[in-house]
């Protein structure tokens, strides 16, 4: 079978060089060799890199109380959708759904989960989460002790019109994106850059995305956990990375490493604005679980001790790396939420 390599360049062999975004797509979704598509995307101690999600099983509560509030303003909604994109395995909807069942019976009663998640292996692997067949975390095998959760989940191939919240952590900087004057060409059989007087934004596929979210949120907030920069500090900046290694180049490892980039967080919030979603809060992770966690009339046990959450706090850790930017619809948010409590004014923070 001819390899992903091989197949980018007899495209490029037959059309000439091609734009980075068509370069990236084939590289991580493309739907039998892309790293995410294929299900070779790996997270945790064993796999290529950590997330909030993968270091266990507190991010997901914290974010348990936020959707609570959430739900409570939109007057306790007996349709409320928490609607995830990007959700691999689904250790978040799992630590959201065994909490909300846990400590929230009303709220667990009153919502559905729905899954964005266009590629059948990883639907395969995120039903076994959430019927209890696969490990509590990457690289262990304790399984959860509860009953399966796959009756309150959904799932969708996009984003569908929903009343409650949408959560996404480190999608965006996983979305096609295009290099500046360049495109993808080949000199003999090594890939290149070109020069190309293309004029696509960059960020093409983060706009798009705005405006499908904005079309489809009906009621409610949508969470955007990634890492970026605002407009004045904001530059093209690759991250290419396997098995905990930064890699030179996104033409290694091609379908087996993550090709990512920094967002910018500027052009999306004005993006949002334009398309009807206000800026419902913007900060970084720490300033935001640091929040959540003073307004939590009862947290998990130990939390304040735990070392899961230095990690998710700790500025050198993930509690400066991450920022958190939520958009809303329909709500009342006289009374900013909880994670934005100690949060600064988000449009002078994002340079609108």
């Amino acid at each position: 079978m001819e390899s992903l390599a091989d197949q980018i360049r007899d495209e490029i062999r037959a059309r000439g060089p091609q734009p980075f975004a068509w370069f990236m797509q084939q590289a991580l979704y493309h739907p039998q060799h892309g790293y995410y598509a294929s299900g070779r995307a790996a997270i945790g101690r064993r796999g290529d890199y950590f997330t909030n999600v993968s270091i266990g099983p507190l991010f997901g509560q914290f974010l348990t109380f936020q959707f609570v509030e959430i739900w409570k303003r939109l007057g306790r909604t007996n349709n409320f959708v928490i609607v995830e994109q990007g959700a691999h395995d689904a250790l978040f909807a799992r630590d959201v759904l065994e909490f909300a069942r846990a400590q929230f019976p009303g709220f667990f009663d009153a919502v559905r989960y729905r899954i964005v998640e266009p590629f059948p292996v990883l639907q395969d692997r995120q039903r076994e989460m959430l019927e209890g067949r696969a490990p509590s975390r990457p690289g262990t095998t304790q399984r959860s002790s509860l009953h399966s959760l796959i009756e309150k989940v959904e799932w969708s191939e996009d984003v569908t019109p929903f009343i409650g919240v949408l959560f996404s952590n480190e999608l965006l900087d996983s979305f096609p994106v295009n290099l500046g004057g360049k495109r993808v060409g080949l000199e003999g059989d090594e890939f290149i850059l070109v020069d190309s007087a293309d004029a696509q934004p960059t960020n093409q596929s983060h706009l798009d995305w705005i405006d499908n979210v904005s079309t489809n949120l009906q009621r409610g907030v949508a969470f955007i956990i990634d890492y970026g920069f605002t407009r004045s500090a904001w530059h093209e900046s690759l991250q290419v990375r396997a098995q905990h290694r930064h890699l030179s180049s996104p033409f290694e490892q091609i379908g087996a490493a993550d090709i990512t980039m920094h967002i910018n967080w500027t052009d999306i919030a004005a993006r949002a604005e334009e398309k009807g979603l206000p800026i419902a809060g913007f900060a970084d992770q720490h300033h935001f679980l640091t929040g959540i966690i003073s307004k939590a009339a009862e947290l998990p046990a130990d939390a304040k001790s735990n070392r899961q959450l230095q990690t998710l706090l700790h500025p050198e850790m993930l509690g400066r790396a991450f920022q958190v930017l939520a958009l809303s619809k329909d709500v009342d948010l006289a009374t900013p939420l909880a994670g934005f409590t100690f949060a600064r004014e988000p449009r002078a923070a994002l340079e609108l």
